[in-house]
C-alpha cells in the first residue's frame, strides 16, 4: 500500500452511449442505449438518461424496450469507439509509461512511475488535468479516482461517476469501506455476496469483524484470505503496462435458433475466419482450437483441439473448428456458436501437416459432376446482401447523401432507411426518408467529436 495517492483509475462515462449522443446532436440529453438490437441481444451500455429507467448493462434488450420504449436504440460502432479510446490512452501515457488498459473506456495509471504526482496535491492536479485534457480532445467526460491502490482507485472513480474525480487518502481506506456493501470488493459477485449474506455479512466491516479464519472456512483458503486482506484496505497488486493475452475468441447469438447442419457449419467457418482475423491483428498464433456451442436448452458445449504447433492459418482453424462441430450434437437446434484460439505464441509454425491433410480430405470429397451449393439466402452476409442490391442500415450506423451530406440511420424497413442530417457541431439535424437502394445514399465515415466537419450541405 503506497502512502500518497498515486494509483489512477479513469471510467469513462457511459462511454458507447456518450459517443453517440456526442456525435449525433439530436439524442443529446435524451435515452439513448447502445447494443444488440435482435431478440436476444443484450444492452452494452446505456446513457444516464435512460439509466433513470432502470436500463443497465447486460440486460436483455427486450427488457430495456419495455423499461424505456422512447429510448433510441443503437447498434454499437466498435470502430468509431476504439478511434476515441485511441486518443484516450495517449492521454494516458503522456502521464506515465505504466498504464494498464481494462477495456476500451478503462483503465489504471501509475503516476509515480510517471513522475508526475508524488503527494496529495499533485496526483489531485494530475487528475484534473487529465479529465479536461479527456474532455478537450475527445468531447467526452471521465471520471478519475486515486489511491494508494488499484483497488481503492477503482472504488473512488465509481464514487466520482458521472464527471467527477474523488480522492482517497491513505488511512482512510478502513473507515470509507466499513459501511459499504461486500460487493463492493473484487471477486464478490451475486453468489458470493449472497453466501456471505446468509452468513449475516453484508458490509465490509463485517467481513474485518468475522476474521481471516471465518472467511476462509466459508470461501476457501485462496478466496478467504484474498476477501479477508481486500475487507482491510489491502492491496499491493501493481499496475502492469502489458498483460499477456491468453485466447483470442469470437461468437455470434442468433436470433432464432439454427438446425439445418449446413448453415451451422457454414456459421463455424465464418467465425473461424473472424478468429483468425483477430489473432493476426494481435500478432499471435495458437495451438488449441476451441469451438463453443450452446444449444437450444440453454447447455453449453466446449470442445477443444490441440494442433502439432502454433497456426494463424485460416484453413487449418477452420477444418479444426469444423472436426470438432462433428462431435456435437445439434438436432435441437443451437442459439450461440463460438470459435477461440488458446495457447497463443508470438511465432507461426505452421501445421503442415494438418494443412496438407485438410487439403488432401477436400480434394478427396470433391465429386467433379456435382453443382456448386448455393448458401441459402438467410445465410449471405452483409456484403453480400449489398452486391446483390438488397443493402442493410444498421441504425445508428453513418450514410452520406450526394445532396444533404453526412447522417446517420435512424430506423430502416419495409425498403426504406430513414436519415437524420446532423453534425457533432450542429444543431439537431432534419429527417429524411429514402428507398434502400438509393444510389446517392451510400455508408458513410465517422466524423471527429472535436475539431471535426464534413462540410455538408445544410439541410433546408
Amino acid at each position: 500500500m503506497r502512502t500518497a495517492p498515486t494509483i489512477l483509475h479513469l471510467d469513462m462515462d457511459a462511454f458507447f452511449a456518450a459517443a453517440e449522443q456526442a456525435a449525433k446532436p439530436s439524442l443529446r440529453g435524451k435515452p439513448v442505449v447502445v447494443g444488440g438490437l435482435g431478440p436476444r441481444g443484450v444492452v452494452a451500455t446505456a446513457s444516464y438518461e435512460a439509466r433513470r429507467f432502470g436500463v443497465h448493462s447486460a440486460m436483455p434488450m427486450a427488457q430495456a424496450r419495455r423499461l424505456a420504449p422512447n429510448a433510441a436504440y443503437l447498434v454499437p460502432r466498435f470502430g468509431f469507439y476504439r478511434s476515441i479510446s485511441e486518443q484516450v490512452m495517449e492521454l494516458l501515457g503522456q502521464l506515465s509509461p505504466l498504464v494498464e488498459p481494462l477495456s476500451l473506456d478503462e483503465a489504471f495509471v501509475d503516476l509515480e512511475a510517471g513522475g508526475v504526482a508524488d503527494d496529495t496535491g499533485t496526483a489531485r492536479e494530475a487528475g484534473e488535468r487529465l479529465r479536461r485534457d479527456i474532455l478537450g480532445t475527445t468531447g467526452l467526460t471521465g471520471s478519475v479516482g486515486l489511491a494508494g491502490s488499484k483497488m481503492l482507485a477503482k472504488i473512488a472513480s465509481e464514487e466520482a461517476k458521472p464527471d467527477g474525480l474523488v480522492l482517497i487518502e491513505p488511512g482512510t481506506e478502513r473507515e470509507l469501506l466499513g459501511p459499504k456493501s461486500v460487493r463492493i470488493l473484487p471477486g464478490v459477485g451475486p453468489a458470493t455476496g449472497e453466501h456471505l449474506r446468509r452468513a449475516g455479512m453484508t458490509t465490509v466491516s463485517d467481513l474485518a469483524e468475522a476474521g481471516e479464519d471465518e472467511l476462509v472456512r466459508l470461501l476457501g483458503r485462496a478466496h478467504g484470505a484474498s476477501l479477508y486482506r481486500m475487507a482491510q484496505g489491502y492491496d499491493d497488486r501493481p499496475v502492469v503496462a502489458e498483460r499477456d493475452a491468453k485466447s483470442v475468441s469470437v461468437e455470434d447469438t442468433f436470433d432464432v435458433d439454427l438446425h439445418d447442419r449446413v448453415r451451422i457449419r457454414i456459421e463455424v467457418e465464418r467465425l473461424a475466419e473472424r478468429c483468425v482475423g483477430r489473432l493476426r491483428a494481435s500478432g499471435h498464433s495458437g495451438r488449441t482450437i476451441v469451438l463453443k456451442v450452446r444449444r437450444f436448452d440453454f447447455s453449453t458445449l466446449t470442445r477443444s483441439e490441440t494442433l502439432r504447433g502454433p497456426t494463424d492459418d485460416p484453413l487449418v482453424v477452420r477444418e479444426a473448428a469444423g472436426r470438432l462441430l462433428e462431435g456435437v450434437d445439434t438436432t435441437g437446434g443451437v442459439r450461440l456458436l463460438g470459435v477461440g484460439v488458446s495457447g497463443l505464441a508470438d511465432y507461426t509454425q505452421e501445421d503442415l501437416f494438418a494443412q496438407a491433410e485438410a487439403a488432401e480430405a477436400a480434394e478427396e470429397s470433391r465429386d467433379p459432376g456435382a453443382v456448386e451449393e448455393v448458401a441459402a439466402p438467410e445465410a449471405a452476409t452483409a456484403e453480400e446482401s449489398a452486391a446483390a442490391g438488397s443493402r442493410r442500415f444498421a441504425p445508428g450506423h453513418d450514410v452520406r447523401h450526394a445532396v444533404y451530406g453526412a447522417g446517420w440511420v435512424q430506423g430502416s424497413g419495409v425498403g426504406r432507411v430513414t436519415v437524420r442530417f446532423e453534425e457533432p457541431g450542429s444543431a439537431p439535424g432534419r429527417v429524411r426518408t429514402f428507398l434502400v437502394d438509393d444510389p446517392e445514399l451510400v455508408e458513410g465515415e465517422p466524423l471527429p467529436l472535436v475539431g471535426g466537419g464534413s462540410g455538408a450541405a445544410a439541410v433546408a
